[in-house]
């Protein structure tokens, strides 16, 4: 059987210490090189050239259940062929959205970038971790530069960051610092003895400021609903009014989160006035800047997140 055999993995020399194989069975190092170079023109030819096709569909569109029936997706205990991936490899093109499309409008998508395409494709094939020099040279004094770079367009004189899953985790982690900064002992001592904590968010705000709250044992309950405008951004007013009533009541104000670019209106909240109350009740000011904070590399825009160097963190997308 030809397919049998392709499958079969070459075997070097058996390195053994202590008993035991350390390099195992290999796969042929000759066929996987083939198989990429074909897997990459396969690419090239269904993807990238074909991706400014307005000729071209969208997506061949099928239901879950025939899809199922169309795809092969039964996990074997033996591999398959060569031949046999490349064929699964084009009909995981031809039944995926086409997001490169020209005529492909969901959110978020700017078409294809041949070049960071090309960056993407060195990432995978170096594989790297970004988590020490040693394994991560070059990569990791990449995302040292970018980083720079956009602490520099948010205007603070000095600072750092990580690079996140997206905006919900970096949302979530800006909530534990505000929480850290407002009572250090938690990270020994819990939550036992806190008194309650709450928080402040305009009501246009994006769902993963609830979804921070239920996770780190803030409750739901203490994220306070500031009111906007007509145009969605938070009134500094309401704001204020909400920290005084929340002291009154005994509670422990401690985060705002304003928002530059709302998820439905995309409204900015007026960032300088919100840090002046900030800084008046001593509440760790963060601005979720994951859909307008790249309004910034723009002379023209920027100024819709005037005051943003006022926040002690801030969330980012780039991609968007």
């Amino acid at each position: 059987d030809n397919d049998q055999q392709e499958m079969v993995p070459s075997k070097k020399t058996a390195v053994l210490v202590d008993g035991i194989v350390l390099n195992g069975p290999t796969t042929d190092a000759k066929a996987g090189e083939k198989f990429v170079e074909e897997a990459c023109r396969l690419i090239m030819e269904e993807v990238v050239l074909k991706a400014t096709d307005v000729n071209e569909k969208v997506c061949e569109w099928r239901p879950p259940e025939q899809l199922k029936e169309l795809l092969d997706l039964e996990m074997r205990d033996t591999g398959e062929p060569p031949h046999r991936l490349l064929e699964l490899c084009r009909d995981v093109i031809r039944y995926s959205v086409k997001t490169n499309h020209p005529r492909f409008f969901n959110q978020l998508y700017a078409g294809l970038d041949y070049y960071s395409l090309v960056a993407r494709f060195m990432t995978e094939a170096l594989n790297p971790s970004v988590y020490t020099y040693e394994v991560s040279p070059v990569f990791l004094l990449v995302e040292e530069a970018v980083l720079k770079k956009m602490i520099e367009f948010i205007g603070w004189k000095e600072g750092d960051g990580i690079f996140n899953p997206g905006g919900s985790v970096s949302n979530m982690y800006a909530m534990n610092l505000a929480r850290y900064k407002y009572c250090p002992d938690i990270k020994e001592k819990g939550l036992s003895g806190l008194p309650r904590l709450i928080l402040f968010t305009s009501a246009e705000c994006h769902y993963s400021m609830k979804k921070a709250a239920s996770f780190l044992g803030i409750g739901t309950e203490n994220v306070c609903f500031v009111g906007t405008d007509g145009r969605g951004k938070m009134l500094p007013e309401e704001l204020e009014k909400q920290v005084w009533q929340a002291k009154k009541e005994g509670a422990a104000p401690f985060l705002v989160c304003a928002t530059s670019g709302t998820t439905v209106l995309g409204a900015f909240d007026p960032l300088d006035d919100i840090a002046d109350i900030c800084e008046r009740h001593g509440l760790w000011l963060h601005v979720d800047a994951s859909w307008g904070g790249s309004a910034l590399m723009s002379r023209k825009h920027r100024k819709l997140l005037h005051g943003i160097h006022r926040a002690d963190s801030v969330a980012w997308n780039p991609h968007k």
